[in-house]
Protein backbone atom coordinates (compact mmCIF):
# COMPACT_ATOMS: atom_id res chain seq x y z
CA UNK A 1 0.00 0.00 0.00
CA UNK A 2 1.66 3.36 -1.14
CA UNK A 3 -0.53 6.32 1.20
CA UNK A 4 -2.67 5.13 4.00
CA UNK A 5 -5.59 6.67 5.08
CA UNK A 6 -6.51 7.06 8.88
CA UNK A 7 -10.50 6.80 10.06
CA UNK A 8 -12.20 9.93 9.61
CA UNK A 9 -14.07 11.95 12.18
CA UNK A 10 -17.46 11.81 10.85
CA UNK A 11 -19.19 10.80 14.66
CA UNK A 12 -17.25 13.72 15.57
CA UNK A 13 -18.47 16.68 13.36
CA UNK A 14 -22.04 14.51 13.04
CA UNK A 15 -21.78 14.13 9.47
CA UNK A 16 -23.38 11.19 8.15
CA UNK A 17 -21.73 9.00 5.32
CA UNK A 18 -22.80 10.80 2.47
CA UNK A 19 -22.18 14.15 3.74
CA UNK A 20 -18.61 13.31 4.13
CA UNK A 21 -18.48 12.42 0.73
CA UNK A 22 -19.73 15.71 -0.26
CA UNK A 23 -17.17 17.79 1.30
CA UNK A 24 -15.83 20.65 -0.60
CA UNK A 25 -13.04 18.78 -3.18
CA UNK A 26 -9.94 20.51 -4.99
CA UNK A 27 -11.29 22.99 -8.05
CA UNK A 28 -14.80 23.49 -6.03
CA UNK A 29 -15.44 27.23 -5.90
CA UNK A 30 -18.49 26.95 -3.91
CA UNK A 31 -18.48 27.94 -0.43
CA UNK A 32 -18.58 30.76 1.75
CA UNK A 33 -16.89 33.93 1.14
CA UNK A 34 -18.26 36.56 3.79
CA UNK A 35 -15.49 35.53 6.56
CA UNK A 36 -13.96 38.57 7.82
CA UNK A 37 -9.97 38.80 6.99
CA UNK A 38 -7.75 38.50 10.01
CA UNK A 39 -7.53 41.38 11.90
CA UNK A 40 -2.96 41.32 12.51
CA UNK A 41 -0.51 39.33 10.89
CA UNK A 42 0.42 35.54 11.90
CA UNK A 43 3.33 33.35 11.99
CA UNK A 44 3.72 29.84 10.58
CA UNK A 45 6.04 27.67 11.97
CA UNK A 46 7.17 24.98 9.51
CA UNK A 47 10.45 23.12 9.55
CA UNK A 48 13.75 22.56 8.12
CA UNK A 49 15.25 24.30 4.51
CA UNK A 50 14.79 21.85 1.77
CA UNK A 51 11.98 19.81 3.45
CA UNK A 52 8.58 19.42 2.31
CA UNK A 53 7.02 21.46 5.80
CA UNK A 54 9.63 24.44 4.78
CA UNK A 55 8.53 24.34 1.07
CA UNK A 56 4.97 23.34 1.50
CA UNK A 57 4.23 25.64 4.08
CA UNK A 58 6.00 28.73 2.90
CA UNK A 59 3.83 28.21 -0.56
CA UNK A 60 0.95 28.41 1.66
CA UNK A 61 1.83 31.13 3.67
CA UNK A 62 1.97 33.38 0.49
CA UNK A 63 -0.84 32.24 -0.92
CA UNK A 64 -2.82 33.14 2.54
CA UNK A 65 -1.61 36.60 2.45
CA UNK A 66 -2.59 37.09 -0.89
CA UNK A 67 -5.82 35.39 -0.50
CA UNK A 68 -6.65 37.53 3.09
CA UNK A 69 -4.36 41.11 2.29
CA UNK A 70 -2.46 40.27 5.96
CA UNK A 71 0.69 38.82 6.10
CA UNK A 72 0.77 35.29 7.36
CA UNK A 73 5.04 35.17 7.85
CA UNK A 74 6.88 32.07 7.76
CA UNK A 75 9.25 30.63 10.78
CA UNK A 76 12.00 27.96 9.58
CA UNK A 77 12.99 25.58 12.39
CA UNK A 78 13.71 22.35 13.06
CA UNK A 79 10.61 20.51 12.86
CA UNK A 80 7.57 19.14 15.19
CA UNK A 81 8.83 19.66 18.77
CA UNK A 82 10.18 22.95 18.19
CA UNK A 83 6.82 23.97 16.39
CA UNK A 84 4.93 22.50 19.31
CA UNK A 85 7.02 24.78 21.82
CA UNK A 86 6.06 27.89 19.63
CA UNK A 87 2.57 27.17 19.49
CA UNK A 88 2.57 26.85 23.34
CA UNK A 89 4.55 29.96 23.95
CA UNK A 90 2.60 31.74 21.33
CA UNK A 91 5.30 32.68 18.91
CA UNK A 92 3.74 30.72 16.46
CA UNK A 93 -0.07 30.50 15.08
CA UNK A 94 -0.14 28.02 12.74
CA UNK A 95 2.50 24.88 12.61
CA UNK A 96 3.05 21.48 11.25
CA UNK A 97 3.99 18.60 13.40
CA UNK A 98 3.90 15.00 13.14
CA UNK A 99 1.10 13.09 14.97
CA UNK A 100 3.23 10.90 16.92
CA UNK A 101 5.21 14.41 18.21
CA UNK A 102 1.41 16.17 18.74
CA UNK A 103 0.70 12.95 21.12
CA UNK A 104 3.76 13.42 23.24
CA UNK A 105 2.74 16.55 23.49
CA UNK A 106 -0.72 16.03 24.06
CA UNK A 107 -0.18 13.87 26.80
CA UNK A 108 3.29 15.34 28.01
CA UNK A 109 4.47 11.59 27.59
CA UNK A 110 7.34 10.98 30.11
CA UNK A 111 10.64 10.31 28.38
CA UNK A 112 9.90 12.80 25.65
CA UNK A 113 10.34 16.33 25.23
CA UNK A 114 7.76 17.24 26.78
CA UNK A 115 7.50 15.52 29.82
CA UNK A 116 7.19 18.55 31.65
CA UNK A 117 4.05 18.84 31.19
CA UNK A 118 1.26 18.75 28.19
CA UNK A 119 0.81 21.44 26.17
CA UNK A 120 -2.41 22.63 24.66
CA UNK A 121 -3.11 23.64 21.03
CA UNK A 122 -5.96 23.09 18.28
CA UNK A 123 -6.28 21.00 15.10
CA UNK A 124 -6.78 22.70 11.34
CA UNK A 125 -6.68 19.24 9.02
CA UNK A 126 -4.47 15.99 8.75
CA UNK A 127 -2.65 17.20 5.77
CA UNK A 128 -0.37 14.84 4.06
CA UNK A 129 2.10 11.70 5.61
CA UNK A 130 5.09 11.29 6.21
CA UNK A 131 7.17 8.65 5.41
CA UNK A 132 10.29 7.32 7.39
CA UNK A 133 13.86 7.31 4.99
CA UNK A 134 16.58 5.20 6.02
CA UNK A 135 19.54 6.38 3.93
CA UNK A 136 22.60 4.60 2.96
CA UNK A 137 24.65 4.59 0.07
CA UNK A 138 24.14 2.39 -3.31
CA UNK A 139 27.43 0.99 -1.75
CA UNK A 140 27.29 1.03 1.66
CA UNK A 141 26.78 -2.89 3.58
CA UNK A 142 24.12 -1.70 5.33
CA UNK A 143 20.74 -3.41 4.40
CA UNK A 144 18.74 -3.41 8.04
CA UNK A 145 18.75 -1.08 11.59
CA UNK A 146 20.88 -3.89 13.06
CA UNK A 147 23.53 -3.31 10.43
CA UNK A 148 23.55 0.35 11.92
CA UNK A 149 25.03 -0.65 15.08
CA UNK A 150 27.95 1.60 15.83
CA UNK A 151 27.77 3.93 12.64
CA UNK A 152 27.64 7.46 12.56
CA UNK A 153 24.02 8.01 12.04
CA UNK A 154 22.14 11.69 11.27
CA UNK A 155 19.11 11.56 13.31
CA UNK A 156 17.20 14.55 12.68
CA UNK A 157 17.56 18.12 14.27
CA UNK A 158 17.49 17.86 18.09
CA UNK A 159 13.59 19.58 17.98
CA UNK A 160 12.71 17.53 14.74
CA UNK A 161 9.67 14.77 14.88
CA UNK A 162 12.44 12.96 12.68
CA UNK A 163 14.38 12.68 16.23
CA UNK A 164 11.60 11.35 17.81
CA UNK A 165 10.43 8.70 15.27
CA UNK A 166 14.68 8.06 14.80
CA UNK A 167 14.58 7.28 18.69
CA UNK A 168 12.32 5.05 18.33
CA UNK A 169 12.99 2.71 15.88
CA UNK A 170 16.41 2.40 16.84
CA UNK A 171 15.70 1.63 20.21
CA UNK A 172 12.96 -1.07 18.68
CA UNK A 173 16.12 -2.41 16.42
CA UNK A 174 18.41 -2.05 20.02
CA UNK A 175 20.65 -0.55 18.05
CA UNK A 176 23.32 2.23 19.29
CA UNK A 177 24.70 4.36 16.49
CA UNK A 178 27.06 7.72 17.00
CA UNK A 179 24.27 10.09 16.28
CA UNK A 180 24.57 13.62 14.42
CA UNK A 181 21.94 15.92 14.58
CA UNK A 182 21.67 17.38 11.31
CA UNK A 183 19.46 19.33 9.71
CA UNK A 184 18.07 18.16 6.29
CA UNK A 185 20.61 19.81 3.87
CA UNK A 186 23.63 19.13 5.83
CA UNK A 187 22.68 15.50 6.44
CA UNK A 188 22.72 14.99 2.63
CA UNK A 189 25.64 16.60 1.95
CA UNK A 190 27.47 15.14 5.63
CA UNK A 191 26.75 11.44 3.09
CA UNK A 192 27.91 12.71 0.14
CA UNK A 193 31.09 13.67 2.09
CA UNK A 194 31.54 10.11 3.57
CA UNK A 195 32.14 8.87 -0.12
CA UNK A 196 34.65 10.75 -0.81
CA UNK A 197 36.42 10.30 2.31
CA UNK A 198 35.92 7.87 5.01
CA UNK A 199 36.81 10.05 7.76
CA UNK A 200 34.51 12.25 7.30
CA UNK A 201 30.56 13.11 6.89
CA UNK A 202 28.42 10.15 7.78
CA UNK A 203 27.29 6.59 7.09
CA UNK A 204 23.34 7.24 6.93
CA UNK A 205 20.89 9.48 7.42
CA UNK A 206 17.41 8.74 8.96
CA UNK A 207 14.91 11.56 8.02
CA UNK A 208 10.48 11.56 8.34
CA UNK A 209 9.46 13.39 5.10
CA UNK A 210 7.09 13.80 2.35
CA UNK A 211 7.34 12.40 -0.92
CA UNK A 212 9.21 13.20 -2.42
CA UNK A 213 11.54 14.80 -0.16
CA UNK A 214 13.77 16.81 -2.95
CA UNK A 215 17.46 16.82 -1.17
CA UNK A 216 17.20 13.11 -1.09
CA UNK A 217 16.12 12.65 -4.60
CA UNK A 218 19.08 14.71 -5.44
CA UNK A 219 21.14 11.93 -4.17
CA UNK A 220 20.56 9.51 -6.95
CA UNK A 221 21.90 11.44 -9.35
CA UNK A 222 25.26 11.64 -7.28
CA UNK A 223 26.52 9.16 -5.44
CA UNK A 224 23.55 6.77 -5.91
CA UNK A 225 21.61 5.68 -2.40
CA UNK A 226 18.78 2.71 -0.72
CA UNK A 227 16.19 2.91 1.43
CA UNK A 228 16.66 0.65 4.16
CA UNK A 229 14.00 -2.23 5.06
CA UNK A 230 12.98 -1.32 8.52
CA UNK A 231 9.30 -3.23 7.86
CA UNK A 232 9.93 -5.45 11.47
CA UNK A 233 10.58 -2.79 13.42
CA UNK A 234 7.66 -0.63 12.20
CA UNK A 235 5.42 -3.11 12.72
CA UNK A 236 6.29 -3.55 15.91
CA UNK A 237 6.26 0.64 16.45
CA UNK A 238 2.25 0.56 14.79
CA UNK A 239 1.10 -2.08 16.77
CA UNK A 240 2.34 -1.39 20.12
CA UNK A 241 1.51 2.28 20.85
CA UNK A 242 -1.33 4.91 19.54
CA UNK A 243 -0.06 7.90 17.78
CA UNK A 244 -1.00 7.49 13.92
CA UNK A 245 2.08 5.08 12.84
CA UNK A 246 0.78 3.33 9.67
CA UNK A 247 2.60 0.58 7.82
CA UNK A 248 3.40 1.62 4.63
CA UNK A 249 5.68 1.20 1.83
CA UNK A 250 7.61 3.61 -0.14
CA UNK A 251 7.11 3.16 -3.97
CA UNK A 252 9.95 2.67 -6.19
CA UNK A 253 9.38 5.31 -8.75
CA UNK A 254 9.26 7.82 -6.38
CA UNK A 255 13.09 7.53 -5.78
CA UNK A 256 14.09 5.55 -8.84
CA UNK A 257 14.55 2.73 -6.34
CA UNK A 258 14.36 -1.44 -7.54
CA UNK A 259 11.11 -2.13 -5.34
CA UNK A 260 8.96 -0.42 -2.42
CA UNK A 261 10.53 -0.49 0.60
CA UNK A 262 8.43 -1.31 3.53
CA UNK A 263 8.70 1.50 6.40
CA UNK A 264 6.48 3.59 8.63
CA UNK A 265 4.45 6.50 7.19
CA UNK A 266 3.20 8.80 10.40
CA UNK A 267 0.44 11.62 9.34
CA UNK A 268 1.15 15.22 9.49
CA UNK A 269 -0.77 17.67 11.21
CA UNK A 270 -1.51 21.45 10.21
CA UNK A 271 -2.06 22.96 14.30
CA UNK A 272 -2.83 26.23 15.66
CA UNK A 273 -2.09 27.81 19.41
CA UNK A 274 -4.83 28.32 21.47
CA UNK A 275 -6.98 31.52 21.27
CA UNK A 276 -6.33 31.44 17.25
CA UNK A 277 -8.74 33.96 15.61
CA UNK A 278 -11.43 31.83 13.55
CA UNK A 279 -10.83 34.11 10.96
CA UNK A 280 -6.79 33.16 10.72
CA UNK A 281 -7.75 29.22 11.06
CA UNK A 282 -11.45 29.31 8.55
CA UNK A 283 -8.81 31.71 6.22
CA UNK A 284 -6.10 29.44 6.47
CA UNK A 285 -7.89 26.44 6.03
CA UNK A 286 -10.15 27.81 2.83
CA UNK A 287 -6.92 28.33 1.13
CA UNK A 288 -5.70 24.82 1.51
CA UNK A 289 -8.39 23.67 -0.15
CA UNK A 290 -9.82 26.17 -2.75
CA UNK A 291 -6.03 26.66 -3.95
CA UNK A 292 -5.12 23.48 -3.58
CA UNK A 293 -4.13 23.24 -7.31
CA UNK A 294 -1.40 25.62 -6.82
CA UNK A 295 -0.08 24.41 -3.74
CA UNK A 296 0.44 20.99 -5.80
CA UNK A 297 2.49 23.15 -7.90
CA UNK A 298 4.47 24.07 -5.40
CA UNK A 299 4.86 20.43 -3.63
CA UNK A 300 2.99 17.48 -4.68
CA UNK A 301 2.04 16.02 -1.19
CA UNK A 302 -0.49 19.27 -1.20
CA UNK A 303 -2.31 16.41 -3.46
CA UNK A 304 -2.98 13.95 -0.37
CA UNK A 305 -4.86 16.77 1.35
CA UNK A 306 -9.02 15.02 1.52
CA UNK A 307 -11.49 16.52 3.21
CA UNK A 308 -12.52 13.17 4.41
CA UNK A 309 -9.34 12.53 5.92
CA UNK A 310 -8.49 16.19 6.92
CA UNK A 311 -10.63 15.95 10.05
CA UNK A 312 -8.60 13.05 11.41
CA UNK A 313 -6.39 14.54 14.15
CA UNK A 314 -7.43 12.72 17.44
CA UNK A 315 -7.17 13.19 19.31
CA UNK A 316 -6.22 16.69 18.82
CA UNK A 317 -9.42 18.96 18.98
CA UNK A 318 -10.71 20.69 15.49
CA UNK A 319 -10.41 24.42 16.14
CA UNK A 320 -13.86 25.61 16.35
CA UNK A 321 -13.61 27.73 13.10
CA UNK A 322 -11.90 24.91 11.61
CA UNK A 323 -14.91 22.35 12.44
CA UNK A 324 -17.27 24.78 11.15
CA UNK A 325 -15.62 25.28 7.96
CA UNK A 326 -15.93 21.42 7.18
CA UNK A 327 -19.45 21.44 8.12
CA UNK A 328 -20.84 24.50 5.91
CA UNK A 329 -18.59 23.55 2.90
CA UNK A 330 -20.85 21.10 0.80
CA UNK A 331 -20.42 20.76 -2.93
Amino acid sequence: MDRPRLLNRRSVLGLGAAAATALITPGCSRGRSDEPAPGEPAKFATGNAGGVYNIYGAGLAKLVTEVTGVDLSVIPTDGSVQNLKLLASGNADIAFSLSDSALDAWEGAPGTAFQSGALRFTALARTYDNYVHVVVPAASDVFDLKGLKDKVVSIGPRNSGTRVVAERLLATAGVKVRPQYYGLETAVQALKDRMKDPRKGIDALIWSGGLPTNPILGLQSTIGFRLVDIGPEAERIANKRFGGYVLSSIPPSIYQLAAAVPTLAVPNYLLARRGLSDSWAWWTLNTMFRRQTDLMAIHPEAGSLDARSAIATMPIPLHEAAERWYKNNHI
